[in-house]
């Protein structure tokens, strides 16, 4: 059943159960009945304002019921949803609304010294909306009262286009990837089925919502389960715990930098996690320390699955069965898989590193008002080129090796970096590291390292260059080591290599 439906549905059948609940004050409880009320009333002052099928309805707001209910209404009404990061300076939140042609905008108050200059460069925004998340009752005097009625989406093509949700950017300009009902559907009855989502459970949902891993993989699969989900406005590692324990949660989803503060947290084995049924992680890399640590920690193994902006989510973990460190798992139910030489397109046998390509019902329809792009990201035979490396076990586990634009080929060698940067996080100096090629006259690329050291710890670079020498053979050992305080990451804590490269390679 499409999503808007399921969702409907279920405003329907619990109605006094809570759907939505920030725990944080202002603590805002929400039952399913309370949040399709509250989704009319909504659709209704977006038509108010002139909304129509299509347009394009960008909410830079923080975590919010009200940018939950303002993107619901979206669905419903045949909009779309331009979901932006609050924390984007005036120059990237101007490309974003002009390249989007969005409609309408809704930011908070307090973002208005940064947008008002903005305002005209932007003709074809016919509203901005400043609201006071602070102040629930400001949205709420908005809104119209709605009748009583099952909700219905106004056009129930599974081509609409629901969301444009933009790449990093890490070649050019970000690209608005648009992604159909139809792909939200299928996106969520494969892992609906894969993870064994049920009405009963609760999910702790401490992400942002304005990428697709908080809203179309964690909130979305709440609510298409009727389960009830919890939301903290920002991440605190200890109200994390305290949280998953006292409110008996059942399913928590992070990214490796949340998995590690958990860990690291004050006290953190006293912490009773055994109800839980469900912790994945996504969205960059799980360390091996990481991995291992939660297991001897918290007695759980957590769940690495593999997604994409313009994909959702493409291999998993078994939920029951081995979840193997290092490894994505398998392909979903529904989504194939493959392995391919990125030069031939042929398929490489098992255990031979190539690009990973994705095809199935939940890949993205293309990349807004970009055809040429669009055409390059996809195969004659319908494969996305998904642009990361990795290869297929005989036993059908996949394992990543990376961005191809992250492949390191040096001296006509091939380095993908996470076998550097493993061995280099199991140095007991080293608290996080990132490896990246840079330009080299003799060897093509040479390896370089740029390593953050554990507080109070003095190394030296070359003791790490000869640490990777005796686990490494020579031509993947990093030339260069940099010292930084700090790796540039992005809202969800993956490292931004582009800015390494840029900072790090002197010639």
């Amino acid at each position: 059943m499409p999503f808007l439906d399921t969702l409907a549905s279920h405003f329907r059948t619990y109605p006094d159960k809570v759907a939505l609940e920030f725990v944080e004050p202002p603590v805002q409880r929400t039952t399913y009945a309370e949040l399709g009320l509250g989704v009319q009333r909504t659709m209704r002052y977006l038509q108010s304002l002139g909304v129509e099928p299509g347009d394009r309805v960008a909410l830079q707001l923080p975590k919010s019921l009200e940018f939950i209910c303002l993107h619901l209404a979206n669905l419903y009404l045949g909009a779309i949803t331009l979901p932006l990061n609050p924390a984007y300076p005036a120059d990237e939140t101007l490309y974003f609304l002009q390249d989007s042609g969005a409609r309408a905008l809704f930011a908070a108050k307090s973002a208005a010294p940064r947008l008002k200059p903005l305002l005209p460069k932007l003709p074809g925004l016919k509203d901005c909306v400043l609201l006071d998340p602070s102040d629930p009752d400001h949205f709420e005097a908005l809104l119209p009262q709605a009748p009583e009625g099952v909700l219905r989406p106004n056009r129930s093509d599974p081509g609409t286009i629901s969301l444009i949700l933009y790449t990093s950017g890490t070649h050019g300009r970000p690209k608005g990837a648009q992604i159909m009902q139809s792909n939200l559907t299928a996106n969520l009855e494969a892992l609906h089925e894969y993870w064994g989502w049920q009405s009963g459970d609760v999910l702790l949902h401490v992400l942002p919502i304005f990428h697709v891993h908080g809203l179309s993989v964690a909130l979305h699969g709440a609510l298409n389960a009727g389960a009830t989900t919890l939301l903290m406005r920002e991440f605190d590692a200890r109200k994390t715990l305290e949280t998953l324990v006292g409110r008996r949660c059942t399913v928590f989803m992070g990214v490796p930098t949340i998995h590690r503060r958990l860990l690291a947290a004050s006290g953190a084995a006293s912490y009773d996690l055994s109800h839980m049924r469900l912790l994945t992680s996504g969205s960059d890399r799980l360390p091996d320390e990481v991995f291992t640590g939660f297991q001897e920690t918290f007695g759980h193994t957590l769940l690495e699955r593999y997604g994409m902006t313009e994909t959702g989510m493409n291999l998993s973990n078994p939920l029951n069965g081995e979840r193997r460190i290092g490894s994505v798992g398998f392909p979903l139910p529904r989504v194939e898989a493959r392995v391919v030489d990125p030069e031939t397109g042929e398929s490489l046998p098992d255990g031979q590193v190539g690009e990973v390509q994705i095809r199935g019902p939940h890949v993205f329809k293309g990349y807004w008002q970009q055809p040429e792009k669009t055409e390059a990201s996809f195969t004659r035979d319908g494969w996305f080129r998904t642009g990361d490396l990795g290869l297929r076990q005989p036993d059908g586990y996949f394992t990543l090796k990376g961005r191809s634009k992250d492949l390191i080929i040096t001296g006509g060698f091939n380095v993908y970096p996470p076998e550097v940067e493993r061995v280099l996080a199991d140095h007991p100096a080293v608290a996080a590291n990132a490896v990246i090629g840079c330009p080299d006259l003799e060897w093509g690329e040479r390896v370089v390292a740029v390593v953050v050291p554990k507080a109070g710890e003095a190394i030296s670079s070359q003791e790490l260059i000869e640490f990777c020498q005796q686990r490494l053979v020579a031509y993947k050992c990093p030339r260069e080591v940099y010292f930084n305080d700090g790796l540039p990451r992005n809202a969800m804590g993956k490292v931004q290599k582009v800015k390494l490269r840029q900072h790090f390679c002197r010639g």
